[in-house]
């Protein structure tokens, strides 16, 4: 009876790594890469009464750096990237639950602004929102 215990155990733990191996396989393959060279891109800024468009020519090939060519974000660097906290001079406030919010096409992007690749034509939304439960 033991062996059978042991036996699905190692089953399982086999058949768990392949499916966790396997979709590291497909995230690698899928995922979006930056495109390199001049590229245009929109950032639509919406806080407070504020709601304006910015467009961007750069040779970034991620987001982050789109950004701070034009002086558009600034925050604390972080094991993951940049926390960004003030875009366009307007810090969030976290006493009142304020942060920024960043969605491409009205999607919120699953990447922070250092890995998200853009390419020519991407429109990027920044929203400050309130309230953590928002997200």
């Amino acid at each position: 009876m033991q062996k059978k215990k042991w036996l699905g155990l190692v089953i399982g733990f086999v058949v768990l790594a392949l499916v966790v191996a396997t979709a590291v396989v497909i995230y690698v393959k899928t995922r979006p890469e930056p495109q390199e060279g001049a590229k245009e891109i929109t950032i639509q800024l919406v806080y407070d009464d504020v709601d304006t468009t910015v467009t961007i020519h750069t040779n970034a090939e991620y987001l982050r750096g789109a950004l701070e060519e034009k002086n558009l974000i600034a925050g604390d660097e972080s094991e993951y990237g940049l926390f960004v906290k003030t875009v366009n001079g307007r810090t969030a406030d976290e006493t009142k639950q304020e942060w920024w919010c960043f969605t491409k096409g009205g999607e919120t992007l699953m990447t922070g602004v250092d890995t998200t690749p853009i390419a020519d034509g991407e429109v990027f939304e920044a929203t400050l929102k309130v309230g953590y439960d928002s997200f």
